[in-house]
């Protein structure tokens, strides 16, 4: 009888942990506390660990990109060749496909796909670009566009209009207004509820509804030369209005022309253009922090110029390096990540993973 009783007892205790038990295993398996609303991806292209560094050094270890808490390592070659360019990274990041080289948008086959920024669209979510280069470019094309070559802008230009994307800024005015075929995107862009803004206070004075800032008849200068705070203050801007979605949204930051800088193999250039985009990151982190909801990524599509550091000073912010290449490296490139969702971030990836782990973070259907 005595056993029969602790047994009872022992049978109590069990079933009157069962709800707990079974809650904390649904919580679990669900992760609905854990996943992000919003996503900002932020992409320097070109910039590699070296180039991180140099601007670390630089900035006298004052990065914000050192204040990740979750690291990565990127593969970055793409379905033709050993070192990508930036269409074939660009296609890979932003739709979930190996790619030829100069390919946007499409796999191999020339069979379009879909691009995280569309399947954020297609879920009620709104999306935004954010570029230091010309619209049209390469890696902002890949989430906007299919083509065959990166070279058909104009026809990069036109599928802006035919996606339903929030916001979008940066240069490229003339591939909409300045075109072969006549036609004047900007009238159209109009009459498809964009305020359209060709300097920044006007973008800054936008403060609701869809906007298409063209800041520039096609590149924007360097840093060094006059763009000023054009990429922070379009990154605040972007926010500003994206943030209003109460389902979120998707965006894509990118700091277009540290690779340029690889090319060059001008180091100063090169930090500049870090140290300009590590603002970005900054202003991205700080709203990540405040709203508790948002994952933020930073990572490149390939690494420009194979620059190694070769020396500095953290007091002096004294940096030097050496180029092997004025062109991309098949180099591994970083990818930090910070908020709900980091965690899935971790150890040697493939750029496609990136596609792969927002579109899953999102719970976006294909």
């Amino acid at each position: 009888m005595k056993k029969i009783f602790v047994f009872a007892a022992i049978l109590l205790q069990i079933t009157a942990s069962v709800p707990e038990l079974k809650a904390q295993k649904t919580a679990k398996e669900s992760g609905r506390e854990h996943l992000p609303k919003n996503i900002i991806l932020l992409i320097g292209d070109g910039m590699g660990l070296a180039q991180m560094y140099a601007a670390y050094t630089a900035s006298c270890g004052t990065l914000h990109m050192a204040e990740f808490n979750q690291i990565a390592l990127v593969k970055t070659f793409s379905a033709s060749d050993y070192i990508t360019d930036s269409g074939a990274g660009g296609t890979a990041i932003a739709c979930g496909i190996k790619t030829n080289n100069g390919m946007i948008g499409m796999g191999p086959d020339s069979i379009p796909v879909k691009s995280i920024l569309k399947l954020a669209e297609d879920k009620g979510l709104s999306t935004g670009i954010v570029v230091t280069c010309d619209v049209t470019h390469a890696t902002p094309a890949a989430f906007v566009a299919s083509v065959k070559s990166r070279k058909q802008t104009e026809d990069i230009a036109l599928q802006y209009l035919k996606t339903d994307i929030d916001v979008f800024i940066g240069g490229g005015r003339d591939a909409f207004a300045n075109r072969r075929d006549s036609l004047n995107l900007l009238d159209s862009l109009a009459k498809h509820n964009y305020t359209v803004a060709s300097t920044i206070p006007a973008m800054l004075n936008v403060n609701q509804g869809k906007l298409a800032a063209l800041l520039y008849p096609a590149h924007p200068p360097k840093f060094s030369e006059g763009r000023g705070d054009m990429l922070s203050l379009s990154t605040e801007k972007a926010l500003e209005l994206l943030s209003k979605n109460q389902k979120g949204f998707f965006m894509m930051v990118e700091g277009s022309q540290i690779d340029w800088g690889g090319h060059d193999n001008n180091l100063e250039y090169i930090v500049n253009e870090t140290l300009d985009f590590d603002k970005a990151v900054g202003i991205a982190l700080e709203f990540a922090r405040k709203n508790g909801e948002t994952l933020v990524i930073v990572t490149a599509d390939h690494e420009t110029g194979g620059l190694s550091n070769m020396e500095g000073n953290f007091e002096t912010g004294q940096t030097g390096g050496r180029f092997t290449t004025d062109d991309h490296s098949g180099i591994p490139v970083p990818l930090y990540a910070y908020g709900p969702g980091s965690g899935n971030f971790k150890g040697m990836i493939d750029n496609t993973d990136i596609f792969r782990l927002m579109r899953k973070l999102l719970n976006l259907s294909m």
